[in-house]
């Protein structure tokens, strides 16, 4: 759930290293975040056995990683196709409460099935095609008590090639910013900054308009941001601090950022994360519609582990 900062308990939020009035708490906070940070991917990798049952080392080092990163990539040999195993991956973290309301893709039990569809509504939705799909946080278009704080991703199958994802923390993307302007922080933070028109699908409308924030703060304390770099079927708010932080944050999403990770999940591994900013390349399958890719994909409102 986003909650403003005004209805923040007002001493929790003054020492608030995200409160742009306290230039000391963010300076710290940043020094630390920034001090052990991964150079590269494999700072984020977890080797595990059996994913429907981590050991308490494999819980601890996932859960580590997404202190520092806000995400980990794991890796096992577990090749089945059960989502026992992204179940397993997630209830260690206490991600319990998945997105049902705004996913109707979604397969009956929540967890999304993400492969190329041949038919039907998931046709019409980028994730459910082999096409690329832009930089964007998950649940962009929920409404603003349903955000999405966490996401897994579980590969059963990888496509014959392509698919890769590259993978941006978003504390990391804010620091960009307001260490090149603080008002672009500023900006991204009003309340009708970012919106998303109604999905009207054959004259019968399934999600209104919603406007927010990209950035927000949460209850706890904790940076939340919404976000999608698609140019169509959306609206920037129209000041010229807010084109230039939108202009800002794309240019660094389309560089070759050292902040930025890329990964092709293969059969086995997966990624857990609280809705790290991602894309997706296109990809082409094999010819063998048994082998074509497929990763399922949980979508939660809580953080992994509460961090």
């Amino acid at each position: 759930m986003i909650q403003q900062a005004n209805e923040i308990n007002k001493k929790d939020f003054n020492q608030n290293p995200f409160n742009l009035d306290n230039k000391s708490a963010y300076q710290t906070w940043r020094a630390h975040k920034l001090e052990n940070y991964p150079s590269d991917l494999s700072g984020l990798v977890v080797e595990i056995n059996e994913p429907r049952q981590l050991s308490r080392a494999e819980h601890e080092a996932i859960l580590a990683r997404c202190r520092i990163a806000n995400m980990a990539v794991y890796v096992s040999t577990v090749t089945d196709e059960d989502k026992a195993i992204a179940h397993g991956i997630s209830k260690p973290f206490n991600l319990m409460q998945l997105d049902l309301d705004n996913n109707m893709c979604a397969d009956d039990d929540g967890i999304t099935s993400l492969t190329v569809a041949d038919g039907g509504t998931r046709q019409t939705y980028i994730p459910y095609t082999n096409r690329p799909i832009n930089w964007h946080t998950d649940g962009y278009y929920n409404s603003l008590d349903k955000q999405i704080h966490a996401f897994l991703l579980h590969c059963v199958r990888s496509a014959k090639e392509g698919g890769e994802n590259a993978l941006l923390d978003y504390e990391i993307a804010y620091i960009l910013l307001r260490d090149e302007n603080p008002e672009y922080i500023h900006a991204l933070m009003q309340p009708d900054v970012l919106c998303i028109p109604a999905n009207v699908v054959e004259g019968t409308e399934i999600r209104p308009t919603l406007c927010g924030p990209v950035f927000s703060i949460t209850p706890d304390g904790n940076l939340h941001m919404r976000y999608t770099k698609r140019t169509r079927s959306i609206t920037w708010k129209q000041d010229k601090t807010t084109t230039a932080a939108v202009k800002f944050l794309e240019n660094v999403l389309d560089s070759d950022s050292a902040y930025i990770f890329r990964a092709t999940l293969q059969s086995g591994q997966g990624l857990i994360s609280n809705n790290v900013l991602h894309n997706r390349t296109g990809f082409n399958d094999s010819t063998d519609a048994s082998a074509h890719r497929l990763l399922y994909r949980a979508r939660y409102y809580q953080r992994v582990g509460g961090s």
